[in-house]
């Protein structure tokens, strides 16, 4: 496999038609076979320090040092790179806080890439909510402070005609590229509309999807949509580096959208289309529109529902109980609330019941209390919503049913939290599930930490230590009555990576519902929550092997669906051997060679 890392020195003006013939610089050039990966390194000296992927730092040889002109530039000791991975983490360790040692690493990434991932790689389940979710947050939010070296491509919605041009500037061909991630910032984590900064998300999903999946660093393209922003304190912030104007809607946002999709379809036409942190009345929307046509998958809504189902299916197994005896309330009836909802509903069509069946067992609240015909909702929440005529005896108040009511009155086995809405898991709430469920199942699964709407602790006093559960956020061990309880989190880490990898090795036309259950179902199945304290999920320590098998069943899935392009002889091997790992390559000093090259 040959890795898209030519990048191109200045061309030759633009003729007529549209047409640029120029001559490139092949920098360095990746590629591996059965010996392993070897880089091909064609430039010298301090370029070739400039350039992270190729920027091995203390721990090349002399005889290379030489060959390559960095001779001089190096301090004379050569280092191993698990001397490397030391040396990084005490520094690492000595950094004040979780947002500096964000920027450490983000630095270190900006410097030695292979180093970073190797670093990341002994220190995966430390260092996952620093480099994502919840740390992100924060350095999304101070983006235009801490401002370095950019990464991704900056789409402007001032300038559409841009959009190719752009794509092109990072140098990849229609075959470097597998995968990428995409954001307009309106719905970044819980912390809502952050502009331009929502770059920072798109990056670090993909340092995820590398750590734990084993997609090459070269074959990414993180892309932020700029379509302005509503976020008052950033449109005054003279820092600000987006596009200083009112978040743009309606039509001409739809038509941006479709432009990017196309011109990037066209360009990349294998690459997986990952959407991220898309605002809840464009979410659904935008992955309707183009799921059929497109290879892509938005993890807000398909994630997030595969790694809760994920652990509800553990969850009913550990009881001896199925998945169509359960009823749930969702608070929180957004793109992850509903879109858990979609995915059970599907699994549970597949097992047996109907549609309508399926839905009966759901009752889901948005901002304005249980879901009912009669009131106003979004095209993705009407099929959830309950007869208006069902409640009339329910002794209401005002025009709907708070958490409260309905659970009292449903008496649910499962309660998912997706509100942002810290507390809503109150102990009055979890006792009155309690007292007619011995094992609840509660997932408050809302983040950053502060946003949960309850915390395990809690969960577990007031359950006698019988509830069930997963967080969205991270949180330690609980020790009750002896008992010590580990705290399943549902971070989709468990499952995009390896979503977004077997649907690669497959080379699938389009990412279907099945492959998103076969990933929920794989979790699942590599779980065992039957001992007391045991988690729902498996602990991160155990990503990479975890997002291999969730690849290997996707891939499955999507040969039986048809929508494969590669037949896979042997599922387990392909997407073992797919998985690239952070060591440093084989190097071969070539010369400096001009290649021409023709950019439509």
């Amino acid at each position: 496999m040959r890795c898209g890392s030519r990048f191109p020195l200045p061309t030759v003006p633009e003729v007529a038609g549209g047409t640029r013939v120029a001559s490139v610089a092949r920098q360095f050039s990746f590629h591996s076979d059965e010996n392993g990966e070897k880089v091909e390194i064609a430039i010298r000296g301090r370029q070739i320090l400039d350039r992270p992927m190729i920027n091995f730092g203390t721990a090349y040889p002399h005889e290379e040092r030489n060959a390559l002109g960095l001779t001089g530039l190096l301090p004379p000791a050569v280092s191993s790179i698990d001397t490397q991975v030391a040396r990084t983490y005490q520094q690492y360790s000595a950094q004040p806080d979780d947002l500096s040692k964000n920027i450490y690493l983000t630095q270190l990434q900006d410097r030695n890439e292979i180093l970073f991932y190797r670093l990341l790689a002994a220190h995966l389940e430390e260092m996952l909510p620093i480099i994502y979710t919840p740390t992100i947050g924060e350095a999304i939010q101070q983006y235009s402070t801490w401002f370095g070296r950019p990464r991704g491509i900056f789409l402007s919605i001032d300038d559409p005609d841009g959009i190719e041009q752009a794509l092109q500037a990072g140098g990849q061909s229609a075959e470097d590229v597998d995968l990428i991630v995409v954001t307009d910032s309106e719905g970044i984590l819980g912390i809502g509309d952050q502009g331009v900064g929502g770059i920072r998300i798109c990056v670090g999903k993909l340092s995820v999807y590398t750590a734990a999946a084993g997609i090459h660093p070269l074959r990414v393209m993180p892309v932020v949509l700029d379509v302005g922003t509503d976020n008052m304190e950033l449109l005054n912030d003279e820092a600000y580096l987006g596009v200083r104007h009112a978040r743009v809607r309606g039509e001409q946002y739809d038509q941006f959208v479709e432009r990017f999709v196309s011109t990037a379809n066209r360009m990349f036409p294998k690459a997986l289309l990952h959407w991220e942190d898309l605002g809840a009345s464009n979410a659904h929307r935008i992955l309707q529109t183009y799921r059929e046509d497109y290879l892509t998958f938005n993890d807000d809504i398909q994630g997030t529902a595969a790694v809760v189902v994920a652990a509800l299916l553990a969850s009913v197994q550990a009881k001896g109980e199925k998945l169509a005896d359960q009823k749930f309330v969702i608070h929180g009836a957004g793109t992850a609330g509903i879109g858990v909802a979609d995915l059970l509903v599907d699994i549970m069509v597949r097992d047996g019941l109907s549609e309508d069946e399926a839905r009966k067992r759901f009752w889901c609240l948005g901002s304005r209390g249980l879901l009912h015909t009669g009131m106003k909702l979004r095209p993705f929440q009407e099929p959830y919503a309950r007869a208006a005529a069902e409640l009339s005896d329910w002794g209401l108040t005002g025009e709907t049913a708070d958490l409260a009511t309905t659970v009292d009155r449903v008496q649910p086995t499962v309660l998912i939290g997706t509100s942002a809405q810290p507390g809503a898991f109150s102990e009055p709430i979890v006792r009155s599930m309690y007292a007619h469920c011995p094992r609840p199942v509660i997932m408050p699964l809302s983040n950053p930490t502060r946003l949960s709407e309850a915390l395990p602790v809690d969960l577990l006093t007031w359950t006698d230590g019988n509830v069930l559960m997963a967080t969205g956020s991270p949180f330690q061990p609980v020790t009750l009555d002896g008992t010590t309880y580990q705290i399943a989190q549902a971070n989709n880490a468990l499952v995009f990576p390896g979503i977004g990898l077997g649907a690669i090795v497959a080379e699938a036309s389009r990412v279907t519902d099945h492959m998103i259950a076969a990933a929920a179902e794989a979790v699942a199945e590599i779980t065992d929550a039957s001992k007391r304290g045991a988690p729902v999920l498996p602990p991160m320590t155990d990503l990479r092997a975890v997002s291999a098998e969730v690849a290997v069943r996707v891939a499955e899935a999507a040969v039986n669906d048809g929508v494969a392009n590669r037949t896979l002889d042997n599922p387990v091997q392909d997407i073992y051997a797919r998985m690239w790992k952070p060591q440093y390559p084989t190097i071969e000093v070539v010369t400096n060679e001009f290649t021409p090259t023709r950019r439509n």
